[in-house]
């Protein structure tokens, strides 16, 4: 180890590390190409022929010319993402918003029918019917 000096190790591991973000940030720009609504099949090819064949020159004009729109379109795919989320658990726990209708609120329902039941407003046979009906 001593053919090979300390600053030198420094300096292999900082341009690793360079090469290292630049391939994220090179899967990302390919991401996003791909993504793009606003870029058309020609505009989608040109781009990442310029990314792979100038790859660090390519890749830094792709972030400067189009790193606005890169952001509003991964803001907007996790709200979208966000928003199925919170909708699987609302319909997975059987609750509902004020924006969609009512899923898995039967129990809920039931108590109504049993609390009619009680104050006379339904008969017995009623109650039974309408259980039927909501448990079909």
């Amino acid at each position: 180890m001593d053919s090979y000096p300390l600053l030198n190790l420094f300096w292999t591991m900082l341009w690793f590390f360079l090469w290292i973000m630049w391939l994220f940030l090179l899967f990302k720009v390919v991401a996003d190409i791909f993504r793009s609504d606003d870029l058309g099949g020609w505009g989608k090819a040109g781009w990442l022929i310029v990314s792979l064949l100038l790859p660090y020159l390519g890749v830094l004009v792709y972030v400067i010319v189009r790193g606005k729109s890169m952001g509003e379109r991964d803001i907007k795919e996790a709200r979208q993402r966000e928003a199925a989320f919170k909708a699987y658990v609302r319909e997975a726990a059987g609750t509902s918003d004020a924006s969609g209708p009512k899923k898995g609120g039967h129990v809920d329902d039931l108590a109504k029918l049993a609390e009619l039941k009680d104050r006379g407003a339904i008969t017995d046979e009623e109650y039974q019917r309408a259980k039927t009906k909501l448990l079909v």
